[in-house]
Parts: structure tokens; sequence; C-alpha cells
């Protein structure tokens, strides 16, 4: 049985003040400094060429210009996040359109601009790959292939009463932050370089800067203040921009501005990776799943970046919430000649949801059996079908009753059958329901990503500053961090202070992705905070024996009493901190203000700092089998989408959707709903309107927002109904919550299959649409047409 959390009125984003006033400071918004350089970047106009000559001398001749370096000044030109296969500027062959060739340097943004424009490169042509199957033609593959297989599927599609194949075809999605990629470089004493970053990865940036301009890594510094959006795009693909600045930088001893336009940003950096799958399933007369063989090929574009691990995910995910007994998933990158594609939200994660869902959406269709029906007859449930094909348990497990009680909340069974009388009668319009699920395993597969470390400082007067690994992109992990330090403490929010993020202070940082932000950063800040709060605590219980005239603020100055010595005390296990005050649980009546007892702390010499680390335990996978326990746990949803297809226009409207998400014991309610509901609609885009067009070179077409449609407040779902389900069993997790960021974006797809299920009004009760993602209104109108002419 499902029960909802009250809606809560938690803490805002502890930013939201200075964001409305325009008062929070983003990379640009950074005052120029005497010198300050602007830093532009030349880029390939040909996707496959051989670089026959580079002529400079004309943007050198602009006045301002200061400089302008190419591959051959860069000490290590090879970075990558997972494989270093790609160059920092291109030497001799570029291989996507947008590849860096050359770095200018001025001392005006329009003399650096001017002078872009007059770098003249030389190339030879190559052949280039631009799409999977040719990929697939040429065998041009990044990394070998990889499977998860479990059972016989050969035997099983073999016994299958029925079967069936197609192809899910699913393009990209850019990631359309509001800040582009950005970075400012300061010289410092010594050889040492400061970098403010837009990024994700501190580290990663810290690692590249240094290798590239040959330093060691305790001569790099890398700031990350907050992000104007980041979405999976500046996990790595920030950290070149950053080297330009710092190349710059370096090399003429002047601060260095990188601020690349949205037009070049959109050019010249990765999306979502596209996909292509192929599949055949084999099911009985009830729908029941008994076999699955997936083959996933996906654009990888010209280097790896992140592909490979992002296929992984994908294969992971491609169970989503349904018990596969014989199944294979297959996966391949593809190498193309195209940007190299990168993280998204979601990662690989949409991708094989896509693909599971339009076969369950299919074997539906064929059946003539109602898509839900055929959902909850193979959805995950125990004790027999509780595990993954990886061969993870599926625990505390909440499918089968979300399913249910999302049933019963959005009236699915009697607005099905208004929906079918209505598109029986309607000549202009179309109606669509249906309702998808999200099993989304939180941990980096990779594991030695999965651990974090944090700085907790506590100050004389009972404030405290935080510093983690974590990067705020506007997802408020900075907020949440600041709560559970706070709440370890039982002192008001506004004490706590989370400080920017920095190499200095938190080293050897993973990416603030995965959706793992707070899992990892907040536990070890509050491992820190436990520490401190425990010796404070033995502070407090030696006060409560003696009387306030013998405390160390009477007494330290004029040394008349021996300090309070913690080393040998007893572990009191009745201090509460409740409040802002400190007291014995058996006696609340005598009280200490936290931040007096901070006081007398510290006159006693007790540390009022520490340092917290965490790794997440109990989780592996061995990439070899494809078997193992990756996740540390699984986030789960429900959504129920309505669409209105206009038949004469391909216009379409999201009419309702109704969504349930377990996310356990929510630090912030209220930023938790903030952020399903911005990934569900942001999912919306991916799914209808946000259509990536290149040209025959592979240039980019739509790099702009007049030619690239994310959605808007009239796109959002007329009627929205978002609910946070009761859930306190995740308690191997930091206060029992579960992470949020990215699993809300996969219920989007419920969009897409409620648009499949309109269009199947007008198809042969046998017939099943391969429909690709996006379903733009373009799209939907051919599709519709062309029903409509093969009816008649």
């Amino acid at each position: 049985m499902i029960k909802l959390l009250d809606k809560a009125q938690d803490p805002s984003h502890d930013s939201a003040r200075t964001h409305v006033r325009g008062k929070s400071e983003f990379i640009d918004d950074r005052p120029m400094v005497a010198g300050e350089l602007h830093v532009g970047v030349v880029f390939s106009t040909e996707p496959h060429a051989k670089i026959l000559g580079i002529n400079t001398d004309a943007a050198l001749a602009v006045p301002g210009v200061v400089g302008v370096y190419t591959a051959k000044d860069v000490h290590h030109n090879l970075w990558g996040t997972i494989i270093q296969d790609q160059p920092l500027i291109a030497d001799d062959v570029v291989r996507f359109v947008g590849e860096p060739v050359a770095v200018v340097a001025a001392e005006t943004r329009e003399a650096m601009e001017h002078a872009r424009r007059l770098v003249r490169v030389d190339y030879q042509p190559l052949e280039a790959i631009l799409s999977v199957r040719a990929a697939i033609a040429a065998k041009s593959f990044i990394a070998g292939e990889r499977s998860i297989a479990r059972g016989d599927v050969r035997a099983a599609l073999a016994s299958a009463k029925h079967r069936a194949s197609g192809t899910v075809k699913i393009q990209g999605q850019d990631h359309f932050y509001l800040e582009s990629q950005c970075s400012i470089a300061y010289p410092r004493e010594d050889g040492q370089v400061e970098v403010h970053s837009s990024s994700q990865h501190p580290t990663e940036v810290q690692h590249v800067v240094s290798h590239g301009l040959g330093l060691p890594a305790h001569a790099v510094v890398c700031v990350v203040k907050r992000m104007g959006g980041g979405f999976g795009g500046k996990e790595s693909q920030g950290a070149p921009f950053a080297y330009f600045a710092a190349l710059v930088a370096t090399r003429t001893g002047r601060a260095a501005r990188c601020v690349i336009t949205k037009d070049d940003d959109m050019v010249m950096t990765g999306k979502r990776n596209p996909f292509e799958i192929d599949y055949t399933v084999g099911y009985d007369d009830d729908g029941t799943i008994v076999g699955l063989d997936a083959r996933l090929y996906s654009d990888g574009g010209a280097y790896a970046d992140l592909s490979t691990s992002i296929m992984e995910r994908a294969m992971l995910h491609s169970d989503n919430a349904y018990f596969l007994a014989n199944v294979k998933i297959t996966g391949q990158v593809c190498r193309t000649h195209v940007h190299p594609h990168t993280a998204f939200r979601g990662f690989g994660g949409p991708k094989g949801v896509a693909m599971i869902e339009t076969v369950l959406e299919d074997i539906a269709h064929r059946l003539g059996i109602d898509p839900l029906d055929v959902r909850k007859r193979n959805v995950y449930r125990g004790p027999d079908r509780d595990v993954t094909h990886y061969g993870q348990k599926v625990e505390n497990n909440l499918l089968p009753s979300l399913f249910d009680a999302i049933e019963q909340r959005c009236d699915y069974r009697a607005r099905r059958e208004e929906i079918r009388a209505f598109n029986a009668r309607s000549k202009t319009q179309l109606k669509g329901l249906s309702i998808t699920a999200v099993k989304f395993g939180i941990s980096f597969t990779t594991r030695f990503l999965n651990q974090g470390n944090a700085l907790v400082n506590v100050h004389q007067d009972g404030t405290v500053q935080v510093s983690t690994g974590a990067t705020e992109m506007g997802q408020g992990v900075n907020t949440r961090i600041a709560m559970v330090v706070a709440e370890a403490f039982g002192i008001g929010l506004s004490s706590v202070r989370v400080m920017a993020t920095s190499t200095e202070k938190n080293h050897n940082t993973s990416p603030t992705a995965a959706s793992a932000g707070t899992d990892l950063n907040a536990r070890a800040a509050l491992t820190a905070a436990e520490r401190i709060r425990a010796r404070v605590a033995k502070v407090a219980a030696q006060l409560f024996e003696l009387p306030e005239e013998r405390w160390p603020s009477r007494t330290a100055g004029l040394g008349t009493m021996p300090e309070i010595e913690i080393d040998q005390a007893t572990a009191p296990d009745d201090i509460v901190f409740e409040g802002g005050m400190v007291f014995r649980r058996s006696n609340p009546e005598r009280w200490i203000a936290f931040s007096k007892l901070c006081r007398e702390a510290y006159l006693s010499r007790v540390q009022l700092g520490d340092y917290g680390y965490f790794k997440t335990p109990g989780i592996y996978f061995d990439k070899l089998s494809g078997q193992g326990e990756p996740f540390f746990y699984f986030t789960q949803g429900v959504a129920c989408s309505e669409v209105l297809i206009d038949r004469l226009t391909g216009e379409l409207e999201v009419r309702r959707v109704d969504l349930l998400m377990d996310l356990g014991r929510p630090v912030n309610a209220s930023l938790d709903l903030g952020q399903v509901t911005g990934a569900f609609v942001q999912g919306m885009g991916w799914c209808t309107t946000e259509n990536l067009v290149y040209d025959d070179k592979g240039f980019l077409l739509s790099h702009s927002p007049s030619t690239y449609k994310i959605p808007s407040i009239q796109d959002t779902p007329r009627v929205f109904d978002v609910h946070l389900v009761h859930n306190e069993g995740n308690t191997k997790n930091v206060r029992s919550t579960k992470a949020v960021g990215e699993p809300p974006l996969l219920l989007s797809l419920s969009v897409w299959t409620a648009i499949k299920d309109a269009l199947h009004s007008l198809a042969p009760s046998d017939r099943t649409l391969a429909l690709p993602l996006p379903m733009t209104h373009e799209r939907i109108l051919l599709a519709a047409r062309s029903l409509s002419a093969a009816r008649s």
C-alpha cells in the first residue's frame, strides 16, 4: 500500500535570493582584472581532413592580439576521461566539425573575434563517417563489444509462442545549459595557475590543465563556485576550455578568460549519444516476455569521451522495471566524425529504458492487451522474479505497488475507455494514454568513483563552513549538504555555509554526476560533523559538572584552572544538540548555546574542524562477465501521460501527467519536487521537440534557440500532478534518502509511448509502429498521414 508524503515547506535553494536579484556570481560575472585577455577557439570546418597548414599571420597583425597557439604549444596533447584519445588542439588531422585547431588571445573580445576569422587552415578532406549504420558497415568502433546475458535466449526465442523484431532509433539531445562553456585562469607565483571553471568535475579540470601545461597537479587549483546548468555537458567537456585559458595565462603571465558563445558551444560540444537498437523478443499469450535479444549501437562521435560507460549504463537499464528470464544485451560504441558525445542527465539509462518500454508497448498492441497489464505482468516482484539480468536483487521494491497506485490515482481504466471512444469518433484529433516506470540504479558503475570527502570547520561563534567535492549546477546539492550538517549540530540552516568547490580543499574528487552528489558528499560531511560533535559533546558533559565561573571562558585567560581534557573522557550518550542548544536528555532545563559551547571548546584546545570521507560499501561489477551488484540502491517511480494530437497539423499537447516518485526520506522534499518536474519536462523535450539537424558535413544546423526547441512553459502538461511516496526503507543511505537528479527524466518516455498509443488507433491491430525519438510535430503529422493513407 503506497502512502504519499505530505507537501513540505522545506528551505529554499541556497542561491534562490541571489539568483532572483541578479547577485549570483557566474564565471563571466567575475570582474576583469588588469591586463586580462580574452581567449577564443578556431575550430575545424571539416568533419575529417588532414591539416596541410595553419596561417596565423593575418590574425597576429590585428591590433590587440597577443598570441595564436596551436598543437605545437601543448605539452601533452591527449586527454580523455576513460581513454586518452582526444587532442586538446588538433595536430595533423581533424575528426569533426568543431574540433579546436587554434587558440587566439587578445586584449578585447572584438579583436579576438576578428582574429579568429583571419586564421587560415588548409585541409585535405578525407572520407567521413556520419551515421551509426555507416560506422557499423565500416567496422569503425570505439573499444570492444560488451554483453550482459542470463539464461538461454536462443532456446527461449525458438520455443516462444510469439516473436517480434524491431529497431528503436534514438537521436541525441543538446544540454542547452544557459551558461556556455567558460573558464578564467589566473597565473600565480612560482609557476602556479588558478582556474575558475564552469565544470562538474574540478579534479578532471585540474588534471587536464596540469598535463596540458606540463605542470604537477599541486601547481594547479580548480575552483567551481556554481554552474549555470550542466546536465552532464560539463562533466568532461568543460576541461579543454579551462586548459585554453590556462595555456594563455601561463604563456603571457596575464589572466585569461575563455567564454564561448551559445552557437559555438552547440557546434563544438557533444550531446546525448544517439542510439540505434535492434531487438528480437519472444513472449507468451498473456504478454509475459520469455526471451529478449537486443543489440545496442551508440554514436560515440570522433573520440571516446564517456561513451563506453554510457553504453554500459544503457545495457544495465535495458530491463528497466521488468524481469527478463532469458536475455542477451549486447553493446557497441561506434566511432563517427561528429563531435564526441558525452554524459547527459540519465547517462545511458534512457536509451535502454526506451527500448524495453517500446517492446512492451508493441507486445500489447500485437496481442490486443492493455499495455498496462503487460507491464504489470512483467514487473519485478518477489520471490522468483526479483533479480536483474546482471545478478543484483531488487531490494526495497515498490514497483508493483506503484503501478497499482498510479492506476487508481489517475483513474486509468475509465480514461482508457473514454479515449477509445474519442478516437473512434474524432476525424481531426487523437488521444493517447500510457503508463511507464523507472528503476534507476544509483552509483557510478566504475567503482572507484564512488567516494567523496568533506572538510567541516566550526568557528567560535557556532557558524560552520563546509567544503566538499560536490559542484552546484542549480540542483540544490549545497542546500542538502548544509541541511544534513545543520541537523547534526542541531543549529539553524543559516549558520551553515557551503563553500565554493576547490581542489586545494577537496582532493581527488569524483564528478557531480550519476545522481550521487548528495549521497557521497553529504555522507562525508556528516562523518566529519559527527566527529566534531562527539568531541564537543564531551566538553559539554564536563561543563555541566562545573559552575559557570569555572568554565574556560572565565579562567583560560588567567590560567587559573586546568583546561578541559577530552581525550580520556567517556563518550556521553545523553547529550542532545537541538534548536541551537546543547543539553542532557535527563536535564533539558540546564543548557548551553551551541555557539557558546564552541567558544568553550576552542579555549580548551579542542579540535573544531575535521575531514570526513565516505566510500559506497558493498558495490562491485565485473565488466568482463557482466555480473555483480553495481548499484547501492534503486530509485523508483511511475508516470501516466495523456496526449492530444492534431491529425491535420501534427501539433502535440500533453494534457495530463500523473507521477509518483519514491525518493526514500527526502532531505529536502521541495527541492526534490523541483528536480522531478524539471527532469520530466527536460525529458519531454528529448522525446518530442529537441531535434538535432546536421548538414552533409556533420555541421550542426540547429545551433541556436531559433532552430533548436527546448520545452517552454507552453509545452508543460496542462495538468501536472506530482507526488513523492513515503518510504523509509532505504536505511543504507544518508538520512534514508534516495537520489533524484536523473531518474524522473526517464518517466518522460510515457509521453512518447502515449503518442505511440494514439497513433496505434489508426493502425491495423496486428501492426506495431517504429517511432523514432524525438517524435516532433512534423514526424507526428507524417506518421498520421501515412497511417491514414494505408487505412483508406
